[in-house]
C-alpha cells in the first residue's frame, strides 16, 4: 500500500497492493502502521456503507469542529467521482476542489482529513461505497456546500438536470455563505 500526494496539502490517494490469482484477489485496505509512518494519526471509530444508483449525487457534506470527521473513502462495487473541497481558512488551496474516480476495479481510496467538504456522483448502474470515519455522526454539527456553486466549478460528470439529489443537498449554501470553522494547520 502506498500514499500518493495530491495537489491539495494533507489529502492523499491510497493505493493498495492487490494480489490477484485464479481465485480472486486480496488487498490490505487499511494499515494504521503505514498511516502513522506518514504522519497520519487518525483513529477510525466507525465504518459506513451506502448503496446508490446511477445519477445520484451526494454532498458536499462536512461536520463543524470539534465534531469534524476524517474519512477514508473506498468503493466496493461500481464507480463514483469522489469530490472534496478544501474549506480550511488560510489554506493555500482554500476553495479548490479535487476529484478522483474511485471504483471497485481500481481499488484506490481517498484519505480526506478534517476541513474538507465531501461528495460523490454515481457513474455506474449502482455503487457500494464504504468509508471509515474518525468521529461519530453529530447532527447538530452537520453542514454542507451547494453542489453546483459556480465559484467551485465542479464537473460532476453526470447530467445535473437529471441528477438524483436530496432535498437537503439542493439548499446548501455556496462556499461564500457557508458556516465553516476550520483553520489550516490545526488538526
Amino acid at each position: 500500500m502506498k500514499l500518493i500526494e495530491t495537489p491539495i496539502p494533507d489529502l492523499f490517494i491510497v493505493e493498495p497492493k492487490v494480489f490477484e490469482d485464479s481465485r480472486g484477489y486480496f488487498l490490505e485496505s487499511y494499515s494504521k502502521k503505514l498511516f502513522a509512518e506518514n504522519g497520519i494519526d487518525s483513529y477510525f471509530v466507525q465504518d459506513n456503507e451506502s448503496k446508490s444508483t446511477k445519477g445520484v449525487l451526494r454532498g458536499l457534506h462536512y461536520q463543524l469542529a470539534p465534531y469534524a470527521q476524517t474519512k477514508l473513502i473506498r468503493v466496493i462495487h461500481g464507480r463514483i467521482l469522489d469530490v472534496v473541497v478544501d474549506i480550511r481558512k488560510g489554506s493555500p488551496t482554500f476553495g479548490k476542489h479535487f476529484a478522483l474516480e474511485l471504483s471497485g476495479d481500481n481499488k484506490q481510496q481517498l484519505f480526506i482529513p478534517k476541513g474538507f467538504a465531501h461528495g460523490f456522483s454515481v457513474l455506474s448502474d449502482y455503487v457500494i461505497v464504504n468509508y471509515k470515519c474518525d468521529a461519530l455522526y453529530y447532527p447538530n454539527s452537520e453542514r454542507g456546500l451547494l453542489f453546483n456553486d459556480p465559484d467551485l466549478s465542479i464537473d460532476w460528470r453526470i447530467d445535473l438536470e437529471q441528477a438524483i439529489i436530496s432535498a437537503k443537498d439542493k439548499v446548501n449554501p455556496p462556499l461564500s455563505k457557508a458556516d465553516i470553522n476550520f483553520i489550516y494547520g490545526q488538526r
